[in-house]
């Protein structure tokens, strides 16, 4: 509720058998995202990273270490069988990122998100039973358009700590230097950065979208999160692709009532 209140909204929504795995998962997803922000030293992630990775090997040798997130993971893996390939890619993933550099390309922001939050969807689908090529398909391209939102949105607080993140590729395209960010400056060609970036997230759920009748309908609680990820690029929008808008940082209050009427409208 605290750290990843957009998830625990969409949680909320989920059948009664699979909330409390859900809330599980989405802890764990915020324990290892926190690891970066958190240190100073890649040390000290690299040993925190080896926790949740023995800790993920011990729950799977029904030998949950002490800790409350471990104890519900253990629960949510007996009760559905959740493969622990997808916890592993989110720890290796989460690992490599500690480095702190921007990615190269957009298909690297990519990739991190596959094996981040796309990775986190295939695990939220199967505690709602679901084991479908399509479902999966569809995640993959939410999750990716999730994790270029993230990037998005986090991207004044990274600024503010000179830390740049966004893909190389795009800003050398429009000859904008990570300084540039830094400053907060807001020139056109910024702009432009931020609408390909933005556009490549829009793509991935119209994507997503284009086959959403061959997805079983179980499926669908999975993925509300694109609720949040489209009230975000409609507000970009609105602000002319300023990242640094200071509306874009508020939260939403018509959440809550958007998220409803997509479960009551069956859509995602």
């Amino acid at each position: 509720r605290k750290r990843d209140y957009e998830g625990f909204l969409c949680s909320l929504l989920l059948p009664a058998e699979s909330r409390t795995s859900a809330f599980a998962l989405r802890a764990f997803n915020m324990y290892s995202f926190q690891i970066k922000d958190s240190i100073t030293q890649k040390t000290t992630g690299l040993m925190r990273m080896q926790f949740w990775r023995d800790a993920v090997e011990d729950i799977y040798s029904d030998n949950p270490p002490h800790q409350p997130v471990a104890t519900e993971l253990w629960r949510a893996v007996k009760r559905h069988n959740l493969t622990k390939m997808w916890f592993m890619k989110i720890i290796d993933e989460r690992e490599k990122n500690l480095d702190d550099r921007a990615y190269r390309n957009i298909q690297e922001l990519e990739t991190y998100a596959e094996n981040t939050q796309s990775a986190l969807l295939y695990l939220t689908l199967e505690t709602l039973g679901v084991r479908d090529i399509h479902a999966d398909h569809a995640a993959s391209h939410i999750g990716k358009a999730q994790g270029i939102v993230t990037c998005l949105r986090a991207t004044p607080y990274h600024c503010a700590r000179r830390k740049v993140f966004l893909p190389m590729d795009i800003c050398m395209l429009h000859g904008v230097s990570q300084e540039d960010f830094i400053r907060g400056k807001q020139e056109k060609n910024m702009r432009d950065v931020i609408y390909d970036i933005a556009s490549q997230a829009h793509i991935h759920l119209e994507h997503a979208r284009s086959f959403s009748k061959k997805v079983p309908v179980k499926a669908y609680p999975a993925f509300f999160c694109t609720v949040a990820l489209d009230d975000y690029l409609y507000n970009m929008r609105k602000v002319d692709f300023n990242i640094f808008n200071p509306s874009l940082q508020k939260k939403s209050t018509l959440l809550p009532l958007y998220l409803y009427i997509r479960s009551w409208k069956k859509t995602y």
